[in-house]
């Protein structure tokens, strides 16, 4: 299990309660007061944890390996996916999978990127940095939810893009600039979800949107903490400060106007409940949803395009 430094105070009274309550069930001793005090208290450390946690910390939840991905997502949230392969150009990229699905009442095509939680599964899918295919895959399976009048879903979880030469050779950066282009003119409506890591220009390749969204231990940055941090400190251990000063969890970027819902997570954050955890994201995905469907084209592909019109745009308070 993965135990992140300033969960270390609600660990050890998890492990006090565990003892507590083996002891009064090995011994038949009635402990229940002693029980309840230590619930309590453990009630009470957590949330002292997780009502205040800074920018960093959330960067730090947002990482965790026991975080539902995206594919776990599809399985909780989704029903009857269909995975389809393939750029048609140079082959699969695993980091990207994507296909035909349906959530609540619509049927969708969802395409995100795939972390691995050991060794070989980021092997296969590359630690979530799809290449040049990935993103080339991404619009295939776009312009087939266009062609068949399906919303399309994506599912933002990654570092940023490969950077690897191979990456380079197949012109990752047009594949991403590609995707930026035709999505600001998809005809059907487009939900971006920021699950976890949002890097880069990584997460933008599947993240023009009509609503963009994110978990509320997610980020959405251009760049890392830790990668702001060697350039402006020339030390990756000032990534706290970095973080701080970046805006880039969801509360940040919603007071900014940067995206437009934030998806509550169970205390503790995400990977400590996965199915509540689908529960929220359907409820505000299929919120949204059923909102886009009932816009005529004309106008949700105007107002996409204001969406984006603005950005950047900053009024500051007068002296």
């Amino acid at each position: 299990m993965q135990l992140l430094d300033f969960e270390k105070p609600a660990y050890e009274l998890e492990r006090e309660l565990e003892k507590l309550r083996a002891k009064s069930s090995a011994q038949n001793i009635d402990m229940s007061d002693e029980i309840s005090t230590m619930e309590a208290k453990l009630q009470k450390t957590r949330a002292g944890i997780y009502e205040n946690l800074t920018p960093w910390q959330r960067v730090q939840i947002a990482r965790h390996t026991n975080r539902p991905f995206m594919l776990d997502y599809v399985t909780l949230a989704f029903n009857g996916f269909e995975e389809l392969h393939g750029d048609r150009l140079i082959g699969d990229d695993a980091s990207m999978p994507g296909g035909f699905a349906r959530i609540g009442d619509h049927r969708v095509v969802v395409i995100g990127h795939q972390k691995g939680r050991n060794t070989k599964e980021n092997l296969e899918r590359n630690f979530g940095s799809a290449h040049p295919e990935g993103y080339r895959k991404a619009m295939r399976l776009m312009k087939l939810a266009e062609k068949f009048g399906l919303p399309v879903i994506t599912l933002i979880d990654t570092p940023g893009a490969f950077p690897g030469i191979g990456a380079e050779e197949r012109n990752i950066a047009e594949a991403i600039a590609n995707n930026l282009r035709e999505m600001m003119t998809l005809s059907v409506p487009v939900i971006s979800v920021v699950l976890g890591e949002g890097g880069s220009g990584g997460a933008l390749g599947i993240g023009v949107a009509d609503r963009v969204i994110m978990m509320e231990n997610a980020y959405y940055s251009v760049i890392s903490p830790e990668g702001c941090a060697a350039i402006l400190w020339k030390h990756r251990k000032h990534a706290p400060e970095a973080a701080e000063a970046m805006k880039l969890v969801a509360p940040d970027l919603r007071e900014l106007g940067l995206i437009d819902d934030v998806i509550p997570e169970p205390v503790g954050g995400a990977h400590h409940d996965h199915p509540a955890t689908a529960a929220s994201f359907s409820e505000v995905v299929l919120k949204h949803l059923d909102q886009l469907v009932k816009l005529p084209t004309p106008e949700l592909l105007e107002t996409r395009y204001q969406k984006f019109r603005k950005f950047g745009e900053w009024q500051g308070k007068e002296a």
